[in-house]
């Protein structure tokens, strides 16, 4: 991969109280399995990243932080926080602990080598993601273009190759970056977000409720042939909250159906699903998220998240 063609290398500055982090999440060809993982630099749902930030201005790198998720009959969660004698990186390679994601030629090589909570089981393997193609798009989420959302590879293969859990499939897969320069709660109420394929195109629905101003709704389609285009949104339906966190949730669809296929994560602030809605008379699957900002800063939930996130060295 030519470090002049990477839409975000992974050596961006990231400013103090600040985050920068890449996402990819994947579905098995059979849709029996699933993946998500997430490296961060300023861990953003990170309580102690949120307890240093009270205290004064806190560099990024002080909390990097790998999130992996496997999902279906073997399921595991691992979500560990390192400080910044474990980062590495460069524009092609970052590297987190013993964990690391580079460029190699036209496909993200992913290696996980985590520990879950939980219970400390081994998270070990290769995730390999070939996007098609790469996109240059580039997105501010709110009125003051303080944060930035960039859909890298709004389609791509995947092929997970697990060794602890012994797990090997391929499937379809997204990868994006979010960026920005204070935090999270700061800008935003909460936001849904959604990602589909079908049609002949990825459509994508960031659904965005920041604290200074009226709800922003970016709608994206992205064709197989590369390039974007911007859409009207789609009309927004509710759906059922979560069975144990009652986290809200909503998506759009131009029929104004939807349903809830499946739930992955219900958690106190955040809710990760598989879900079914018709845009443009096709119906689609999509992965989809709805976070609570609100929720997250409160104490009751600051006091739960240590639970599931394991603080490394300093």
């Amino acid at each position: 991969m030519s470090v002049a063609a990477l839409p975000l290398p992974f050596d961006l500055a990231v400013a103090p109280d600040g985050y920068a982090w890449w996402y990819l999440d994947a579905v098995a060809d059979d849709g029996a399995q699933g993946l998500t993982v997430i490296f961060f630099i300023g861990s953003v749902f990170s309580p102690f990243y949120a307890r240093a930030r009270r205290r004064g201005p806190t560099p990024a790198e002080q909390h990097c932080a790998v999130n992996c998720i496997l999902y279906g009959p073997t399921r595991r969660w691992a979500f560990s926080e390192y400080g910044a004698r474990a980062l590495t990186r460069h524009a092609t390679r970052l590297g987190i602990d013993d964990s690391h994601m580079h460029w190699q030629g036209d496909s993200l090589e992913i290696v996980i080598d985590e520990r879950c909570m939980p219970v400390p089981r081994p998270l070990r393997g290769v995730v390999r993601v070939t996007p098609t193609p790469l996109v240059e798009c580039r997105v501010a989420l709110d009125n003051g273009a303080h944060h930035h959302w960039q859909p890298l590879a709004p389609r791509a293969r995947v092929e997970v190759r697990m060794d602890a859990p012994a797990l090997r499939w391929r499937g379809s897969g997204y990868l994006d970056a979010n960026h920005g320069d204070r935090p999270l709660e700061r800008d935003f109420e909460s936001w849904c977000w959604s990602r589909s394929v079908g049609g002949g195109d990825t459509r994508v629905l960031y659904d965005v409720l920041p604290r200074d101003g009226e709800r922003r709704v970016h709608a994206l389609a992205f064709p197989t042939t590369g390039g974007f285009s911007l859409l009207t949104a789609p009309v927004p339906v509710a759906l059922p909250a979560t069975s144990t966190w009652r986290m809200a949730r909503h998506t759009r669809s131009t029929s104004g159906a939807a349903r809830v296929c499946a739930t992955w994560e219900d958690t106190p602030f955040y809710a990760r699903s598989l879900i079914e809605h018709e845009l443009d008379g096709v119906t689609r699957r999509a992965v989809h998220e709805s976070l609570s900002l609100d929720r997250f800063t409160r104490p009751w939930v600051q006091c739960l998240l240590p639970f599931r996130a394991r603080r490394v060295g300093r």
